[in-house]
Formats: structure tokens, sequence, C-alpha cells
């Protein structure tokens, strides 16, 4: 049996979100306020409670449970996700949405609850408290869009569930255990399991449920979305298919391909949305690269890309706060009623950027250096070009388009004193890490010999930078730049948007066409079925048709003298 009482679940951070969460639904706004913020300073201190190693090991169900597993890599996604936690409560205290605040902090617990979980049962559970929650979250965007990439997006990560549970039992087959360790993709549930955790991490053309439904929650939803589902996935992957060849290539080509339509993208926080893609896949790399340097560059850079990425979406989600838009052919000019947001928007810019001092260097270095070190060129130069495509669509874009660019002399007021002071924080934390990166690199998984404030490696760095920022202003002054316009930019999903979407309408006509003629044949039967039978067997029939006494008495005893004949030869 398990003890839900013992001081190991008590102070389980997920489970403290969850249950408080689940509290929040039912208390007034001032006090549900106060215990937003509240909530992930109790379930850090829960966390700094347990020991650095640690398994909880339990008998439930006839099965073996890890439900609490505490090793370098769990306790680093664990931390930055109950500091992600803390940001998102900050930044939300503004906002009236019971349902939002509440559901945000089960999300993050189920997250916790499944980067801690060392079983694929516990996985499993979570995995689907963080599927739910999350499409709440994008619901309580209240938009019609909202609505419909919401039914979307839970169609996918439902898929992904399934997928991890097929997997999970075929694996308890093979294996007779549930639980959560190396994997790999020659089985059959191995297979299963890594495209489940490949559509939570946005995989090449499992990608689109990203920017369909990031964009359409609200500006407090967004922040939390771009925290936990694809960080979740990112870490079960590093747990299971380490050194795992295919990602190297699956990375790479994840950093490339989003490069093109955020150049071309208006919305700016769809843009965010293709460079969260691109950041994703440099850490998809580290993990197939699978030694312990490319992993800890993993770790890295999930805890500084959840900082400079949350930064990006609260700046832009303040802009949207305040003038309704995150149209880049609608903005500019905000530098002047927006100084606070704009500086913030640029520290998280310089950061996802990679400028030496910001945290984004400190991180992604130690894939590039692992990257090299294991001798793959072609992927350290494809990595090289998506750094420089990071600078353009994220770095320049963002904040230039937002800010500077296309003045529209919006006159609105600064962000909330909340969002101000979650912006200040997290752009705080990103320098902090830039300036002194042993604060994180003693937190990482595996012993760190990595320097990255070397003479080669910020010359490479700046080098790369200052001619992508040249390409940008060439590009841009000559109007050779794609020109922000309304549009709607065509992805992958166009694919079952439009013709999956007119096979099922067919498929759906053609369905329909055969029942009706089913039914049309089986009236018209019944029709021809009754008629025979009230013709033989009406009042009009032959049947029922009346006879004289006479004729009766003659066929009474010529079927008796038959009976008498039969009876007696």
């Amino acid at each position: 049996m398990i003890d839900f009482f013992s001081n190991d679940f008590i102070n389980h951070p997920g489970i403290i979100l969850i249950l408080g969460g689940i509290a929040m639904m039912f208390m007034p706004g001032n006090m549900r306020r106060i215990v937003t913020i509240a909530l992930p300073v109790i379930a850090m201190l829960g966390f700094l409670s347990y020991p650095d190693e640690l398994i909880l090991t339990v008998n439930a169900f006839g099965y073996t449970l890890d439900p609490i597993r505490i090793d370098g890599l769990s306790w680093i996604f664990t931390l930055i996700f109950i500091i992600a936690a803390f940001i998102t409560a900050l930044y939300s205290l503004h906002s009236s949405n019971k349902t939002e605040q509440s559901t945000i902090a089960i999300y993050a617990g189920s997250a916790m609850g499944a980067v801690l979980a060392g079983d694929l049962l516990t996985l499993f559970i979570f995995w689907e408290i963080s599927a739910l929650s999350s499409t709440v979250i994008i619901w309580a965007g209240n938009r019609n869009q909202s609505k419909q990439a919401g039914m979307r997006y839970l169609l996918i990560h439902i898929t992904s569930g399934l997928l991890l549970l097929l997997g999970s039992i075929l694996h308890y087959q093979e294996h007779q255990s549930i639980l959560f360790n190396a994997m790999n993709i020659d089985s059959l549930a191995g297979l299963l399991i890594f495209l489940a955790f490949g559509i939570k991490c946005a995989f090449p053309l499992l990608h689109n449920w990203l920017q369909d439904a990031y964009p359409q929650a609200s500006p407090v939803g967004t922040v939390a979305l771009s925290a936990f589902t694809t960080k979740l996935a990112v870490y079960c992957l590093a747990r299971a298919y380490a050194g795992t060849e295919s990602l190297v290539w699956i990375g790479a080509l994840m950093t490339v391909f989003p490069i093109f339509f955020a150049v071309i993208e208006n919305d700016l926080r769809k843009v965010l949305s293709y460079s969260l893609n691109n950041q994703l896949g440099f850490m998809v790399v580290g993990i197939g690269i699978g030694t312990e340097l490319a992993l800890n560059g993993t770790a890295a850079h999930a805890f500084s890309h959840i900082l400079y990425k949350a930064l990006l979406f609260m700046s832009m989600g303040a802009v949207l706060h305040r003038v309704g838009t995150t149209k880049a052919s609608e903005l500019g000019g905000l530098y002047k009623s927006m100084p606070w947001t704009t500086i913030f928007c640029i520290i998280g810019a310089l950061s996802i950027s990679a400028f030496p001092l910001f945290s984004g260097f400190i991180s992604k270095g130690i894939i590039l250096y692992a990257v090299a070190e294991q001798g793959h060129w072609i992927i350290w130069l494809v990595l090289l070009f998506a750094s420089a495509g990071v600078l353009d669509h994220s770095g320049i874009k963002v904040p230039f388009f937002s800010f500077f660019a296309h003045d529209q002399n919006h006159k609105c007021k600064e962000a909330p004193m909340n969002m101000l002071f979650a912006m200040g924080l997290t752009a705080a934390a990103c320098i902090l890490i830039g300036v002194f990166p042993g604060l994180l690199y003693q937190w990482l998984p595996h012993e760190m010999g990595f320097h990255p404030y070397t003479f080669d490696h910020i010359i490479t760095q700046l080098q790369l930078l200052f001619f992508a920022a040249l390409a940008f202003v060439v590009l841009f002054r000559n109007g050779w730049y794609p020109a922000e316009i309304k549009s709607v930019n065509l992805d992958f999903d166009w694919f079952y948007r439009k013709p999956l979407n007119s096979l099922v309408a067919a498929f759906t006509t053609s369905f329909t066409t055969l029942l009706t003629s089913i039914q049309s044949i089986k009236q018209n039967t019944l029709k021809i079925v009754t008629s025979s039978a009230y013709q033989a067997h009406g009042p009009k029939s032959t049947i029922a048709r009346g006879t004289s006494v006479g004729n009766m008495v003659i066929w009474v005893a010529v079927l008796l003298s038959a009976c008498l004949g039969f009876y007696y030869f």
C-alpha cells in the first residue's frame, strides 16, 4: 500500500501544487492571489527537504513503482519548474481568471510529478494531468480561436498519452517491469514511447500544435505553457533515449526549419513559438550526442531557455495586455509608453541570441562544444546557422517591430506592477547566470569541466552575432526583408487541416449517403412485405373470404374420408 501521509509524499512539490490548485478554485480573489504566490514557495521548501538522491519504492496494484526518484537530472528540472511556477504566479497576480490561475498550479505540479516519476505508470498519470490542465489553460483564453485550438491540442496530446500507455504495456510484457529507465527504439515498445515523447517535444511534422495553440492562450497562459510541456518531453528523452543517433539529426532539423517560418510570421507570439522549436532542437541534439558534457548542455540550456523564453513571452503578453495585439504590422514605438517592458524584452532577446554575459551564451556553448568534440562537423555548422537565425527572428525582429519600427503612436500605460516585477526577476536571473555561470553549472547532473568565457568562444560568438545583425540591417534597409503584413502562413498542418479535412468530409458524406440508401432499401422492403402480407391475410384475402355451410360440410367429409382411408391401408 502507498502511504500518502508519509513525509516523502507530503513534501512532494508536484502534489503540493496540484492540491493547492484544486483548493484555489474555491477561494475568493485576494486569498487566491496570496495562495498562488505561496504555493511555489512551499513546493520549493518541500523539495529542498529531500536528499540529493532518493528513490521511493512502493508496491501497489501488484506492481513495483518508484513514484519519487531524485538524481542529478530530475533535480535540476524540478528546480527550474518550481522557479517557473513562481514567476508565472507573480506575473498572473493582476488576473481575475480563477480557472486559469488554479489550473496553472495544477499544470506546473503535474510537470514536476512527471519529472520525479521513476516508473511508467506514475509518469503516465502525470502526463495525462499535464495534457488536460494545459488544454484548460488554452481554453481560458476565452476566444473562439482558443476553444478550437485547445480542442486540436487536446486531441494531439491524447494521442501522445495513448502511445505512452500502449508502449508502457508492451514494455512490461517484454521486461516484466515498468520502471522508467534507459530505452531504445529497436523494440516496438521503445518506438511507441519515443513517438509519445516526440509529439510533446514538437518534433518536425509533429510541431504545429505549438504554434497553433500557444498564441491563442491569454498572456499569462502562454507564459505557463512555454515553460513546462516541451521541457518535460526534453527531460523524458534525456532520461530514456540519451545517445540515440537519430536524435542528432532530428534536433538539427528542428533548429533550422522554424527560422524561415519565423521570419515571415506577423504574429510575434507565434514568432516566439517557432523560436521555441528552434531552441528545443539544440537540446535534442545534446540528447542525441549523449555524452555527459552534452547532457549537461541540454539540462543547462533547458534551464536558461525557460527563463529567457518566459521573459520574451511576458514582454509580448504585456504588450497584448495594454495594446490588444501582438501583430508586428500593428505595433511600433512602444518604447515611449512601455520603457521597462522594452528593456526587459531586449534582455530576453540578448539572452536567446547567446550574447556574452547573458544566460544563452553559457548554455548553448556547451552543446556546440560537445557536438564539435564528437566530430559532428556538419551538425555543428547547422547549429551555427541556426544560432544566427535566432538573432534574426527573436533577437532583433521581436523587440524591433514591437517597440521601435513602424511607430503607430500607441498611447498606453506601462505594464501592471506585478508583470514588471516578474519580468525584472527573470531578467536579473538571465544576467546573473550569464555573468556567473558557476551558479548554474554546480547544479548540472554531471561533473562540469567546460569554461564558457574563453577567448575563442567569445570571439567566435561575437563574429557570428555581428554578421547576423549586419545581414538583418542590409536586408531591412534595402527592402529585402519580408514585409510585416496581415497574412496566414501555411505550415505542415495544412496537410491535415485541408486535404485530411476534405477526406473526412468526403467520407462523412459517402457514409451518410450509404446510410440513407440502406434506410431507403429497408423502408421499401418493409413496405413490400407488409403489402404482400395484407393481400394474403387481410380482410379481402382469399383466406378471409366467407363461404357457405354446405361447402364446408363437403370439405370436412372429404378430409375425414381421406384420414380413414390412410389409417385402413
